[in-house]
């Protein structure tokens, strides 16, 4: 389960990372540069949020 969130989120930053580099080259327009970076933004920071610093939580708990 983890490594699939850790996918989606990678895949999200990459939905913010991508677009600009479309839209320098002419072939998307910015609006829908922002609104896949938004898409991405926040499908990032839904994931993210369950895997990273895992090992400081497991650590505090145990």
């Amino acid at each position: 389960m983890l490594t699939i969130l850790k996918i989606i989120s990678f895949i999200g930053l990459a939905f913010t990372l991508v677009p600009s580099f479309l839209v320098m080259k002419g072939v998307i327009d910015p609006q829908h540069s922002k609104i896949l970076m938004l898409i991405g933004t926040i499908v990032w920071f839904i994931t993210a949020s369950f895997w990273m610093n895992k090992k400081e939580n497991e650590e505090e708990a145990g």
